[in-house]
């Protein structure tokens, strides 16, 4: 059962792939879900509303926070890019969120964060949240900022963070990467509520993942966020072992955790 301790809720990038996921989800934690996004919504459901809005746009961002407790932010570039779209969007746009969430009140962020922050760490690691970031690129090195902020905005006006390091969400594990860093949906959201209702947060760091075998996380400075997943990646061993070819130990994306992205040169 799900605890409903917040009236309205916002949740950021709602149209995107875990938006999507989660907007049905959701539902169940609060009274009114607030859903935004600058790509088309639809229409809206039952205790849902909508608003469109450009996160680098602050005037906007501001109207949006103004009357929700909490905010779960996936809004924002989600893979590697250039540069001009995630500094809008993934720096101006999470400093506009925060100050929003100052001025209006909300006092509880789920941030979602990556596993890119820390991808150049190498597979055969096991890291915490003490670890200092090794981000992989430009979108990673954006996320790490947002965890930052978070901490600024914590420590000096008092707003709880989780930053969830999010892994591969996904339906079942794409390839062997995946084994260590799949995260179900369901997981998800069991994550994403035991955020939002733990009753102390304060400024948390958590890796985004399902109860699988193979991690190279470690969660042990998070428990008081109470986050327990009931998925496991598994179940889809044998199937991605029969379906993909043996690692090439001397490809950087088979090295560190960053995967594929380690390796992406300059975005123009």
């Amino acid at each position: 059962m799900t605890i409903k301790v917040h009236e309205r809720l916002l949740l950021t990038g709602a149209a995107g792939g875990l938006g999507k996921v989660l907007r049905e989800r959701l539902k169940a934690n609060c009274e009114v879900l607030r859903l935004t996004d600058l790509a088309d919504l639809g229409p809206a459901q039952p205790g849902e509303e909508l608003v469109q809005a450009d996160l680098a746009d602050a005037a906007a961002v501001h109207a949006m926070v103004e009357g929700v407790q909490a905010i779960v932010h996936l809004g924002g570039v989600s893979v590697e890019a250039p540069w001009g779209p995630i500094l809008q969007a993934n720096i101006v746009g999470a400093y506009n969120l925060y100050e929003a969430a100052r001025k209006q009140g909300a006092r509880r962020v789920v941030f979602a964060s990556s596993n890119h922050v820390t991808g150049f760490y190498r597979q055969d690691e096991t890291i915490n949240a003490s670890h200092p970031p090794r981000p992989d690129g430009l979108y990673g090195l954006s996320k790490a900022f947002g965890e930052d902020l978070a901490r600024l905005y914590f420590d000096r006006y008092g707003i709880e963070t989780a930053c969830v390091r999010i892994g591969s969400s996904f339906t079942e594990p794409k390839d062997r990467r995946m084994l260590a860093t799949w995260l179900s949906y369901d997981d998800l959201h069991r994550l994403v509520t035991a955020c939002l209702t733990t009753p102390v947060l304060g400024h948390s760091i958590i890796f985004g993942m399902s109860d699988n075998a193979v991690t190279w996380w470690d969660n042990s400075q998070a428990r008081h966020v109470g986050y327990r997943p009931q998925d496991s990646s598994d179940r889809f061993r044998d199937a991605v072992y029969a379906r993909t070819p043996q690692p090439d130990l001397g490809d950087p994306a088979v090295q560190y955790q960053g995967g594929a992205f380690v390796r992406t040169g300059p975005l123009e």
